[in-house]
This record gives C-alpha cells, sequence and structure tokens, in this order.
C-alpha cells in the first residue's frame, strides 16, 4: 500500500499562496483608464491556466479563446471576428466539466455586451476608444477631483492650513468630508500593492482638527460680473454651488426653506458622526466669501420658480430628497411607526428623542438604518433592533457602521421581511410581523431572497422606524415644467434641465440619494457650467501647490484605522465618536503614499486630472 503524506494540500499550492494574494492585491488595485479588453484578456489567460485538462472545451477552448481575444486587444481583428469570439465561447460554456471552463467563457459572453463600444472601436477603429488612459486613482474617483497626493505631502510636512486651502480649491466642505466621506478615493489606491490603501478620510480629517475650515483663508472674490444666480437648496451641492460661482464674481441668491444651512448634513447626519459645530465651520468659511445672500425658511414653489427664472440669469436646483420613502405595510400609518427622516431631522434643529424603555426596530440597511439605531441607542432605548431582509454581508452600509453598532448593542434580524404592524385598540403599533426569508439566486449583482418555510416571527416594538430611502418632493417643479425619471429630475450631461437653458439641476434630487462628495462634485460641476453658459471661463487659483514628491517609502507597513471612544462611554451621549490620528500615526500613514500624481501615469498627464 502506498504510503499517505501528512500533507493536505500540495506543496508547491502552499508556496503558491503569496504569489496568489498578490495577484489578489494587483486585481484590487486595477488602475482606472484600463482598457477594458485588455483587463478581459489578462483575466481570461488567468483562467486558462487553472484548466485541469481532462475536458477539450476548456483544454483546447481557452487558450484558442484567449488568442483571439489578444488579436482583438492588439487592434489586428476584423468586426466578423466578434462572431467567433461569440461562437466559441457559448461551446466553451455549454461543453466545460466544471466551473474553471464555464466561468471564463461566460466573462467573454457578458464582455461583449458590457463592453460593445469597445469592442466595435477596437475592430472597425483599430484602436481604443477615446479617453482610454491611466490616471491617478485617487483624483480619478473623487467625485469632486480633489488633488489628494498634493494635500497628503501637504500635512506631511506639517502644513495643515495649505492642505485645507489646496482640498478647497475642489471642495469647500474639507472638514464634512473628513468626519462622514466614503472616501471612493481609496477604491484603487495603488498602495494596496504594497499593503492596503492609505486612510484618506483620516489624513483630510486631521488636517481640519489642526487648521479649522473657517481659520484658512479662501481665495480673494474675483471682480463682479453683474450676473445673479439663484440657488434653491442649502446642502453640499447647493452651498458648493454658492461658494463657486461667488469667488467667480457672481451674485448668488441661496434658498433654504429649514431654519438652519447644511441638507442632510445637518438634518440627516447625527452628531455623533459629525458635530454640528464642525459643520458651522465650513459653512461659515463658505458665506465668507461675499455676495451670497441666504434666505432661511423661504421654500420655492412653482410661483417662485417661474419668478426667478426669469429674473435670475441662472437658476441651480439642488432641493435634496428629503421625503421618506413609505413602506407598503399593513399598519403603517400607525402610531408610533415613523420614518428614519423624522427621527434624524429633529436632531439637526436640536431636539433629542427621548426613548428611555422603549422596544425599538429600524427597518433597513444602509448608513441611515445605521445612524437610526445608533441614535436610539443613545436615546436611552432599552432593546433595538435591525430588521434586514437580506444577509449582514448585503448591507450597503459601511462595515465600520455595522461593526459599530453591534459593539453598541443593536441587535442584527438579517434575513427578515417585515410583512405587517402589530396594531393595539388605540391605534398604536405593539408589534412589527416579520416572515423569514432564504438567500437565493442573483439579481442585479446582488443575491436575491425567497420566502423562507418557517412561520412568521413577531418582534415587539414601541417605535417602528423605516430606513429605507427618501424621494424628492418634486412636485412644485414639475408644475414649472421640468421633467423627472423615477423621481429624481432629468437632466443632459452637463447638469442642464431638460428643456431649459438657464436651469440647471445637482445632488440627490437629479442622481438620487447618495453621499455628500458626490453632491460636492455636482455643485462644483453646475457652478463651472453656469459660468460657461454665462459666457464667462474663470480660472480659481487657491493660491497653493503641492510640494515636490520625496522618494518612495516601499517598506509594507500596516494601515492606521481610526477608532472611536470606548462602547461603555460613547453610548450614552451625542458627543463625537472617532478619536483622530496623532501626529506620529499621520506622518506615517502620509509617508504611505505612492505620489501617483508625479510617478506613473499621473506623470504623463501633468500630474492632474481634467475635469470633463
Amino acid at each position: 500500500m502506498a504510503r499517505l503524506s501528512v500533507h493536505s494540500i500540495p506543496v508547491t499550492d502552499a508556496r503558491n499562496e503569496e504569489t496568489m494574494h498578490g495577484f489578489a492585491r494587483r486585481i484590487e488595485a486595477t488602475p482606472p483608464g484600463q482598457c477594458a479588453l485588455a483587463l478581459q484578456l489578462s483575466l481570461l489567460e488567468a483562467s486558462a491556466l487553472q484548466t485541469c485538462g481532462k475536458c477539450v472545451p476548456c483544454r483546447d477552448g481557452l487558450p484558442q479563446l484567449a488568442k483571439l481575444m489578444r488579436r482583438i486587444v492588439d487592434c489586428e481583428a476584423r468586426p466578423e471576428d466578434l462572431g467567433r469570439l461569440k461562437t466559441l465561447a457559448e461551446f466553451i460554456r455549454l461543453g466545460s466539466d466544471c466551473a474553471i471552463g464555464y466561468d471564463a467563457a461566460q466573462m467573454v459572453l457578458e464582455s461583449l455586451t458590457r463592453f460593445a463600444d469597445e469592442f466595435k472601436h477596437h475592430t472597425e477603429e483599430q484602436s481604443c476608444q477615446k479617453g482610454i488612459a491611466q490616471s491617478v486613482p485617487c483624483e480619478t474617483f473623487c467625485p469632486a477631483h480633489v488633488d489628494v497626493p498634493g494635500y497628503i505631502a501637504l500635512v506631511a510636512e506639517g502644513r495643515s492650513a495649505e492642505a485645507v486651502a489646496l482640498i478647497r480649491k475642489d471642495n469647500p466642505f474639507p472638514t464634512a468630508c473628513g468626519y462622514v466621506c466614503e472616501h471612493p478615493c481609496e477604491k484603487r489606491c495603488r498602495r494596496t500593492l504594497i499593503d492596503a490603501p492609505i486612510n484618506i478620510r483620516a489624513i483630510k480629517k486631521y488636517a481640519c482638527d489642526q487648521a479649522a475650515a473657517d481659520t484658512v483663508p479662501t481665495p480673494k472674490r474675483q471682480p463682479d460680473t453683474g450676473r445673479t444666480i439663484a440657488v434653491i437648496g442649502g446642502g453640499p451641492a447647493g452651498l458648493t454651488c454658492a461658494y463657486f460661482l461667488a469667488l467667480m464674481g457672481h451674485t448668488v441668491e441661496l434658498y433654504e426653506e429649514k431654519k438652519h444651512l447644511g441638507g442632510m448634513m445637518r438634518y440627516g447626519i447625527p452628531a455623533y458622526r459629525f458635530p454640528r459645530e464642525r459643520l458651522d465651520e465650513d459653512i461659515r468659511t463658505i458665506l465668507g466669501v461675499g455676495n451670497i445672500n441666504v434666505h432661511l425658511e423661504s421654500p420655492v414653489g412653482t410661483d417662485e420658480m417661474k419668478a426667478l427664472s426669469e429674473t435670475c440669469d441662472a437658476v441651480f436646483v439642488a432641493i435634496g430628497a428629503h421625503a421618506a420613502k413609505k413602506l407598503r405595510l399593513p399598519g403603517i400609518d400607525a402610531k408610533g411607526v415613523i420614518s428614519a427622516v423624522d427621527m434624524l431631522r429633529s436632531i439637526g434643529d436640536g431636539v433629542y428623542p427621548d426613548y428611555r424603555g422603549k422596544k425599538i426596530a429600524v427597518i433597513g440597511g444602509g448608513n441611515v438604518a445605521m445612524d437610526c439605531v445608533r441614535t436610539a441607542v443613545r436615546a436611552g432605548a432599552a432593546e433595538v433592533n435591525l430588521v434586514y431582509r437580506r444577509r449582514i454581508e448585503d448591507m450597503t452600509a459601511l462595515k465600520e457602521e455595522i461593526e459599530s453598532a453591534v459593539a453598541e448593542g443593536v441587535e442584527m434580524l438579517p434575513l427578515q421581511a417585515p410583512v405587517s404592524i402589530e396594531v393595539d385598540a388605540s391605534g398604536a403599533c405593539t408589534a412589527l410581523l416579520m416572515q423569514p426569508q432564504m438567500i437565493s439566486a442573483y439579481s442585479r449583482g446582488r443575491p436575491g431572497v425567497v420566502n423562507a418555510q418557517k412561520p412568521v416571527e413577531r418582534l415587539e416594538a414601541d417605535l417602528i422606524v423605516a430606513a429605507v430611502g427618501q424621494d424628492v418632493v418634486s412636485s412644485p417643479f414639475e408644475a414649472f415644467g421640468m421633467k423627472t425619471h423615477w423621481g429624481a429630475f432629468t437632466t443632459d450631461e452637463f447638469l442642464a434641465a431638460e428643456g431649459f437653458s438657464n436651469v440647471f439641476v445637482g445632488g440627490d434630487c437629479q442622481s438620487g440619494p447618495t453621499t455628500v462628495i458626490k453632491a460636492v462634485g455636482a455643485g462644483k460641476v453646475a457652478a463651472r457650467n453656469i459660468d460657461e453658459m454665462l459666457g464667462f471661463h474663470h480660472y480659481l487659483d487657491c493660491g497653493v501647490s503641492a510640494p515636490p514628491p520625496r522618494m518612495n517609502d516601499r517598506t509594507p507597513k500596516g494601515r492606521v484605522n481610526l477608532i472611536e471612544r470606548p462602547v461603555k462611554f460613547r453610548k450614552r451621549d451625542f458627543n463625537e465618536v472617532e478619536i483622530g490620528m496623532s501626529s506620529e500615526e499621520v506622518l506615517q500613514e502620509c509617508g504611505r503614499c505612492l505620489r501617483c500624481d508625479c510617478f506613473g501615469a499621473g506623470a504623463s498627464c501633468g500630474g492632474r486630472i481634467q475635469y470633463v
């Protein structure tokens, strides 16, 4: 009888482990702007290496498929070769014995639809589409295209005030984004090739902690142009647009229906995540530019919109999405059932709820739902449950928000679909009835759910909060003539409202509920395009530039992650929960930056991304 080895896997595979980790990091750090077909080819070639060689479709088909794809990538193929590619891929998909061949072929077939324009360009024009070129990842993925490597280098040199000024060249909310940005800039950080993405948001927060935004001078306003622009909405999109327009020399009339400026930054984000006094630092800076006349508690309806469009040179509509989506459940109108918008809005005006002794159930799985459950904990609730119809790993909330909520005592109830609300004789809710779910087939990139063969469960609740999204209050503007699609205003690629030459739209009311930095990006684009529409082409100089790069430190180091105050203290109040970086930590984190704006792709494009 042959002897048995104690090793459960081949020794060579164990040695391959580090290589595979490195390959995974390279995939994670795939640079923006790479040719999609070249990326497909590299994945296809990697798949061909994995074939076991037993079945002909996979063993012989994948190399042939890769060879044909190579000709397309090299712009040597003709349009008729796309039919050959599809036929061969379908043969491999149907004939392969295992997932290695099937999945590789399926990937190619999906790419033929997903990148149809790119395939057409390669085979008919013999070139990549216009604009295909690698770019600096952090700048590219920031919706406002902030000079991330530049301000990180300034922080590293102890020049925090200049870092804040450089951020504000593209984003007038450095403090807000230092606290609550979802940091898309970190998504493809090239540092991932060595260890992990740089903690860009935390570095920004450190800069604003060292040099408060309202202590850093703004650029000098350019000469008055005599033009007046009405901005409807005082949230991140509206205030950003107003800031840049005022710097350009235009007069801005800003209308806000609530008591205070800030939009969902004030009325949707709890103070423990973003203290109101820190928000006010950004707002004071913006208004300090001058030429921005604020009209609080001034809602704009159909008649006002008509008058503004006729008397002002341009109008920017940035009303956000402040209306709560309503669940269609029996009992949804019972006393004790509220929306997340209602719960968080009162806190924005300084009115904090008292939930002592109450059982709270929150429905949803996004960041707003996490804000609600963590707020309920701080309001003294005896029990807080989060009900979500999918799995925890399917939640759209940030991972760190979920972890913090669990640490504070929130009970997660995944795979539970609300079916009705139990109501007593007085009309008040007493419980939430839930149908257990079972994970199912994928739909639109996410696994779906179906009813599990289990009995309905009953969750006692004194207060039920629906955190399932927000809607735009669009009817007054639709009556004015603005068009909508799926509840959001429709615009062209320059954010001009459909059917109007001087009305622009941006932020949540145009894109649907999203993030602060995306709203900031929309406000910046709108300001530039309004300026161009008026016949100007202003250039704004922040007076600060990035320092020269130092030699890269390529020693692998752990990423510095922010921590929160101990649970036993933070869950009792609405004070700031995050503990910022120390000077030693920020120096190490800044030192991990590879200065992609000067080395690699960044050097070939002048070190900066053109805003299109």
